[in-house]
């Protein structure tokens, strides 16, 4: 009897470069296809049914029918995780506009519960298109996540990790991103995706030395996977993710009664 195929959807971004390592290094006996995608393209694969297992974005997990955490692992930080910034050329105070990276939802929620709530401003929101990152000027800021994020901040004066300011205003952690199914997976196959993603976050030096051979490799990343980024899901982690949750809640009621 042919066994079923699991069709994983991962971030393609540099922090989920040890869940990929640990995967490739197991033998699944052709049982699991992975595929490397942007945070918002895991959740919908998942909606669709065009993957069976994703690396989520928290926020995206409501929208998921049957959605069940399969992993004690996850994508967190606790304090600065120097991946998800607002980028910009005047301070909080001064920002009119803020271009909203298309890579995330829970990134844009993230911002717009911290503005809000902590920062108490109230710019435009405006959804980005790929290039936004050029039009980041003045008066107008960006939300840039991931690898570009990286990469860009430091042709700026002011930027704001927002996984610090998260923890600054909370006292706690931020999740990211969970490891989700909304189908019932063999509990085997489970067992050993999770003993390949603890192997790759065991074995991060490996992860390096191999990103070391490759073009455009970022000087920062052993700090970066190792220092900036928390892997497993604690009890920490899933109060500040229950608490970011709530958050979202009240910020969307009260955009509700903004439109009535």
């Amino acid at each position: 009897m042919n066994q079923h195929i699991v069709k994983v959807s991962c971030v393609s971004y540099l922090n989920s470069a040890p869940f990929v390592h640990g995967i490739n290094q197991h033998d699944f006996s052709g049982r699991l296809e992975l595929s490397l995608d942007i945070p918002s393209v895991c959740a919908e694969k998942l909606i669709s049914g065009k993957a069976d297992i994703g690396l989520v974005p928290v926020a995206a997990i409501i929208d998921i029918p049957n959605a069940k955490r399969i992993s004690k692992w996850c994508i967190g930080a606790d304090g600065p995780v120097k991946s998800v910034t607002l980028l910009s050329s005047v301070p909080l105070e001064k920002i009119k506009t803020v271009l909203l990276d298309f890579h995330s939802v829970t990134s844009v929620n993230l911002i717009k519960v911290l503005a809000k709530f902590y920062w108490k401003i109230n710019p435009v929101w405006t959804e980005a298109q790929s290039g936004f990152e050029d039009h980041i000027g003045g008066a107008i800021a960006g939300l840039v996540i991931g690898d570009r994020s990286l990469q860009l901040q430091k042709n700026y004066p002011f930027v704001y990790d927002l996984s610090e300011e998260w923890k600054k205003f909370t006292g706690l952690p931020f999740v990211f991103a969970c490891w989700v199914s909304n189908k019932n997976i063999d509990q085997d196959f489970l067992k050993l995706f999770d003993i390949s993603l603890a192997y790759g976050i065991k074995n991060i030096q490996e992860v390096v030395d191999k990103l070391e051979k490759e073009p455009n490799f970022f000087c920062g990343t052993k700090s970066y996977l190792m220092n900036s980024l928390r892997y497993e899901f604690t009890e920490e982690m899933k109060k500040g993710m229950e608490l970011f949750l709530n958050y979202k809640s009240m910020l969307a009621n009260s955009e509700f009664k903004v439109l009535q």
